[in-house]
């Protein structure tokens, strides 16, 4: 079955601006509650928020096998958990029915103003109910920037690292969407030249530039997924802020890894774009040397040319462009990240969330990190009000945003964007 939705000379009769991330081509999925306060899965195109429920209701989507109540719950999981057929039959048939030559919904203002919504008049929601979160350590200019700030340089890199995907299991219950704010995270942390921790507001916080991947389900327990199936099990990408307490971090890592400086927030933006819209924009990642064990090895266009921003925006100022990176930096991708996440026969099911690690490039304004792009703080970033940062400072705005373009089409995925708050204190 051909991807009809992915026609770039399609046009929409929606109005759709210059430069939109979310053209008729986009069709990404979402959960948003409506001005008379229900919450439905949706989509959006240009400007336009979409209530797929109420298309539902009203027989758009007659003779593909859906559930009665599919679109009109408040999580993605269960459409999710329908499969890949489902997805482009869905996604077809909705770049159909707003089809600039289909008259059927356009000369219908009643049903119009049913179904369409402007995103002034709704509020996003988590677009799924997040089962488990796993997030990988998958950048090598990003592993090595680490390594060679807190190890030996010429040994920036750990053993393991160029083998596996490195990664960790972290905290579903603290995943936002964008426009949440957030606390700074209490915690113990150990001043230098000091023997005995202190408890207290960390002063290193600081965002990690990543994207995530949500799955279907996909395994049994104890089954694997080989690395060439991979992506059948993969629903579509989010834009990930992994927020950090890098003072914390240092103190606790050793043995286990991230813990609490890691569990306190991670926001991500509320639209899932689907593997078919980022389809177009396949490409090579980089050259694994040494080759990986036969379970990891996979040919062909693996990563996707994702522009990926960051901006700080500090409170009453202009926001600053910190960092300019891409998803096709990563040396690890997301099938081979899926591939091990279950060679152990480790189950996934559907809303589960594996986030990139924080991506970083090759140039110092690439790096996806305060800690790389102010090496630790020993270099700080000037802002748009003519203060600096070293770190992210209490009630400053971090927006990431991320797209793909080529000559005929641009697809985005919008911002996720979360202030930093002072530490939460009870009343």
């Amino acid at each position: 079955m051909p991807i009809s939705a992915n026609d770039p000379s399609r046009k929409s009769w929606l109005d759709v601006p210059q430069n939109s991330d979310f053209p008729i081509q986009n069709i990404p999925f979402g959960v948003f509650l409506t001005k008379d306060d229900v919450i439905t899965i949706g989509t959006r195109i240009g400007d336009h928020a979409i209530d797929l429920g109420a298309l539902q209701q009203l027989n758009y989507f007659e003779g593909i096998e859906l559930t009665d109540d599919m679109f009109m719950q408040d999580t993605l999981n269960d459409f999710i958990s329908d499969g890949k057929k489902t997805w482009r039959l869905v996604r077809n048939r909705i770049a159909e029915i707003f089809d600039a030559e289909n008259p059927k919904l356009r000369d219908n203002p009643k049903q119009r103003d049913i179904i369409i919504f402007t995103m002034d008049e709704i509020e996003m929601q988590l677009p799924v109910l997040i089962g488990d979160y796993t997030d990988f350590y998958s950048s090598k200019e990003h592993a090595t920037n680490v390594g060679t700030m807190f190890r030996d340089p010429n040994n920036a890199l750990l053993p393991n690292w160029l083998h596996i995907p490195v990664g960790y299991h972290g905290r579903s219950s603290t995943i936002i969407p964008s426009g949440i704010p957030i606390h700074r995270p209490m915690g113990q942390t150990l001043p230098n030249g000091e023997t005995s921790p202190v408890f207290g507001p960390s002063r290193l916080v600081d965002f990690e530039l990543e994207t995530a991947f949500i799955t279907t389900d996909a395994n049994v327990m104890g089954e694997n997924i080989p690395v060439h199936e991979a992506e059948e099990y993969i629903f579509g990408m989010v834009l990930l802020n992994d927020w950090s307490a890098r003072d914390i971090q240092k103190w606790e890592y050793v043995p286990l890894g991230p813990f609490l400086a890691k569990s306190f927030a991670s926001s991500i933006s509320p639209w899932i774009v689907t593997m078919e819209a980022l389809e177009p924009f396949r490409t090579k990642g980089p050259t694994q040397s040494p080759t990986p064990l036969p379970y990891l090895q996979s040919k062909g266009k693996n990563s996707f040319d994702i522009h990926l921003e960051a901006y700080i925006e500090p409170e009453n100022a202009e926001a600053t462009l910190v960092s300019q990176s891409n998803f096709k930096y990563m040396y690890w991708t997301m099938s081979q990240q899926l591939a091990h996440h279950t060679s152990n026969g480790c189950r996934v099911n559907s809303g589960d969330m594996m986030g990139s690690g924080t991506i970083s490039g090759p140039t110092p304004n690439s790096y996806g990190s305060m800690l790389e792009l102010t090496w630790g703080g020993k270099n700080p970033i000037k802002m748009s009000d003519g203060t600096e940062r070293k770190f992210i400072n209490d009630n400053d705005t971090v927006i990431m945003k991320g797209f793909c373009k080529n000559n005929e089409v641009r697809i985005g995925f919008g911002e996720v964007s979360s202030k930093l708050l002072p530490p939460f204190t009870r009343k």
